[in-house]
């Protein structure tokens, strides 16, 4: 676990990670953005550096069944972040859809997602995305792996739809294609988070069950570190 100072810190430590790895990357390097409030101003740190966007294929952990244009569209805190800068130019963007039925949705977002792989099954040693960003809710949800919802059982699609458990329907990954990731970046922040992360990971909750093919970093802010965890670096 990295802890920084405060959430300011979080959003630069986050992009700083994340453009360093597209440096680096070959070609194509998938990413995995999360939605919510925390990675906002991370996305609006990006879009001002100077980063060779052309390898770059973007995808959603989960997205809220609304249309895109609307204010909780994770798709459009995406679009008034990181896209609204000409200097981001990904090779591909691959939203989740949110028209006909949340299943549908999540059927064609599956087979987006295995059309992208090359393959039907994930192979070992063969990850889905390069680097896949999380967030972590109080509840200890991450992406739209909510507690208490049949997706939490789900190891066959890579896309599932969640009818219940929030106001609106959602679709997000399922664990078989989070797990497949090269890094999973987790950012948590703030005091009300600090339960949900001792728990996250001693491997309870949704995001416990969280664990990649790779390697996993957990970059969290003083106040959700707690006392107990002020050392910084991972």
């Amino acid at each position: 676990m990295e802890v920084v100072k405060d959430g300011a810190a979080l959003a630069a430590r986050a992009a700083e990670i994340i453009a360093r790895r597209l440096k680096g990357a070959g070609y194509p390097f998938r990413l995995v953005l999360s939605g919510g409030s925390t990675p906002r101003a991370t996305y609006e740190l990006l879009a001002r550096m100077e980063i060779n966007w052309d390898c770059a294929e973007l995808f959603f952990g989960d997205e809220r069944f609304v249309p895109p244009d609307h204010k909780d569209s994770n798709y459009r805190m995406v679009r008034e972040t990181l896209l609204s800068s000409e200097l981001v130019n990904p090779r591909k963007l691959l939203a989740i859809p949110t028209d006909g039925t949340p299943q549908s949705a999540a059927d064609r977002y599956d087979e987006i997602l295995r059309q992208q792989y090359g393959a039907g099954t994930l192979e070992v040693g063969v990850p889905l995305f390069h680097l896949t960003l999380l967030g972590l809710g109080d509840d200890g949800h991450t992406a739209s792996l909510l507690p208490g919802q049949p997706v939490l059982q789900e190891m066959d699609r890579w896309a599932a739809a969640v009818p219940e458990g929030r106001g609106e329907p959602r679709i997000t990954l399922t664990y078989p294609a989070l797990n497949s990731s090269e890094l999973i970046l987790f950012m948590v922040s703030g005091a009300g988070k600090r339960d949900a992360l001792a728990q996250a990971r001693g491997g309870i909750g949704p995001a416990g069950g969280i664990k990649p093919e790779g390697e996993v970093l957990w970059l969290v802010d003083e106040a959700a570190a707690g006392e107990e965890d002020q050392g910084y670096g991972f």
